[in-house]
């Protein structure tokens, strides 16, 4: 339960401390008062939005910490267990949860699990584990048809099997996506079947390799330059082949050998001999090199037009489609692998066919178990719903879950659509809720729905804000019995501007609102048994506060009636707000 609710600077109030215990407590007071204000610091406490108007004017931050105490057995310690947010203090004791929210008066704000910082959405997520608020205009959502089929899934306790049928339902649009997709490219493929397999041909008999095309233009570039270098080598064979070099040389060496002979003493003859010699080798070896240069070097007029040839070739196919010359044999690739695509037809879809099919059949499995447990699940929130509407003064009325199967159109939450059916008079068709009942009797509709669904929750709290608007007299007072009902097993906080409800109140703490030239301040007191029958005589006569009508509350609070004293029950402020 909560156990304690510390707000410092939060709007208009200063300080306040708020100790609480199990059963129902009631928040009173006149309208206007604040009591919206006390439900929102709660609501920051437990990860709600904040606003910039969050922090009471001149201060710099406000603070609001909420203190539950929680059984072991509670699914909150597992939440907390998996976040490393569980603590146990010196004395072992680990049923204390301690949330805190700090804001800013710039609007940013931060969030406290047991002192340890946390996003605001796990800060969420905590008190939603713990802590349950029914606005007074929550029952619009219980007016609105797509909310109801959650509604039964939570009373069912089948949230668990509807996400399970979500995924799957996921998971089956994926591969049928994924089929279609493939289904659209190979209707393409087969489009322009006829073109392709001609692009094939084509290019099947250009045979184009990778790296083709940079290996041709570098081959023809050389042939290119080898025909301007054979030119030159033959000219200079030509030169040497007129026999003019090799005869004078030869000539030369004969003369100086004949000299030699006669003067062998002369060592200048003999060098001019060798050189001789030599030279007419070296002219032999250069003509020798000179041949074989020319037989490398020699462009072949035929492979010069074959390299251009293939070369164009390439190039032209390369930009008839569009991509570089070199990656023609890629692009090759690709229209054999469509046209394999074409030739194979229907059979290149199974496996996606078999994922396909395999993954709608897991859907309809799992969605028709969720649709036969949902049914069982309306039978039962029929019967929970009907054994509160006596008590709330409607036992003429009837309450139906409306489950509607649809298998041939599914969607993400399965075959089903759920809507709560009513009728408030024998004999009448039902209708929608929000068709067929008056504000007073929606009012008390969406109480026992409420109550049925809280009974299938774990919320260590529950708090109702004005659920008894628009009713009075014997139903306010059915309204109250069935909330002190409902807090003997939750701890349920109910602001209320009935009388009737607030008598039924373990706890009753009423909400004030000051003012002074300078500021206005909200005060929050626990009413002692006196103060409580002054709060609600106020409730029941309003402005004026007349004897009858303190007889009135006493015998709303089962107390003795007795004659009023000229002095008013002095009033005991636990807690100064503002």
């Amino acid at each position: 339960m909560l156990t304690a609710l510390n707000i410092s600077d939060f709007i208009l109030i200063d300080r306040a401390q708020l100790t609480l215990t199990h059963g129902l407590a009631a928040l009173t007071g006149e309208t206007g008062a604040g009591k919206s204000i006390l439900l929102d610091a709660l609501g920051l406490a437990v990860g709600g939005r904040a606003t910039r108007g969050g922090v009471r004017q001149g201060a710099s931050q406000g603070v609001v910490a909420a203190t539950f105490e929680v059984g072991s057995d509670h699914p909150v310690w597992r939440l907390l267990d998996d976040n490393g947010l569980a603590s146990e203090d010196e004395a072992g004791e680990d049923d204390q949860i301690i949330l805190r929210r700090v804001q800013n008066a710039d609007g940013r704000s931060r969030g406290f699990v047991n002192d340890q910082p946390v996003s605001i959405s796990m800060l969420r997520e905590v008190g939603e584990a713990l802590l349950e608020i029914h606005g007074q205009h929550d029952g619009r959502g219980f007016l609105s048809a797509s909310a109801h089929r959650g509604m039964l899934d939570e009373f069912g306790g089948l949230q668990a099997k509807a996400a399970k049928v979500t995924a799957l339902w996921r998971t089956w649009r994926d591969a049928q996506s994924a089929l279609e997709e493939r289904r659209r490219e190979q209707a393409a493929a087969a489009r322009e079947a006829e073109y392709l397999r001609h692009v094939f041909e084509v290019l099947q008999k250009l045979g184009p390799q990778p790296g083709e095309e940079t290996a041709l233009a570098e081959r023809r570039a050389v042939l290119i330059a080898a025909e301007k270098v054979s030119e030159q080598l033959c000219a200079t064979a030509a030169a040497i082949d007129d026999g003019r070099v090799e005869h004078n040389l030869s000539t030369g060496l004969g003369h100086v050998e004949r000299a030699a002979a006669l003067l062998p003493e002369a060592q200048s003859l003999k060098e001019a001999a060798s050189r001789f010699a030599a030279a007419l080798s070296e002219a032999a070896e250069g003509r020798a090199a000179l041949d074989r240069a020319i037989s490398e070097f020699g462009a072949d007029p035929d492979e010069v037009d074959r390299t251009e040839e293939r070369l164009f070739a390439l190039r032209g196919e390369a930009r008839k489609h569009g991509v570089a010359p070199d990656a023609l044999s890629t692009f090759l690739e690709k229209i054999t692998k469509a046209l394999d695509d074409v030739e194979a037809g229907t059979a290149a879809f199974a496996d996606l066919d078999r994922m396909a099919a395999a993954a709608k059949t897991s859907f309809a499995v799992a969605a028709a178990a969720l649709s036969k447990d949902r049914m069982k699940a309306a039978t039962k929130l029929d019967v929970a719903v009907a054994k509160e509407l006596a008590p709330l003064k409607l036992g003429k009325a009837h309450f139906e879950t409306q489950v509607t199967s649809d298998p041939d159109n599914p969607t993400s939450d399965g075959y089903d659509r759920a809507e709560f059916m009513v009728t408030t008079n024998l004999g009448a068709p039902a209708g929608p809720l929000k068709t067929i009942a008056s504000g007073g009797e929606l009012s008390r509709f969406v109480l026992a729905m409420k109550a049925a669904l809280a009974a299938k929750e774990n919320r260590t709290v529950i708090i109702f804000d004005e659920v008894d608007a628009g009713v009075g007299g014997a139903v306010a007072d059915a309204v109250g019995e069935r909330l002190a009902r409902l807090a003997r097993d939750a701890q349920v906080l109910v602001v209320t501007h009935s009388p009737q409800v607030a008598a039924r109140a373990q706890s009753h703490w009423r909400i004030e609102k000051s003012q002074t030239k300078s500021r206005t301040t909200t005060s929050v007191t626990m009413l002692g048994a006196d103060d409580r029958v002054e709060e609600i005589a106020r409730m029941l006569s309003g402005a004026k506060v007349t004897d009858e009508a303190r007889a009135a509350a006493r015998q709303l609070l089962g107390a003795p009636v007795r004659k009023s004293t000229a002095r008013k029950p002095a009033r005991k402020k636990l807690v100064k707000a503002g």
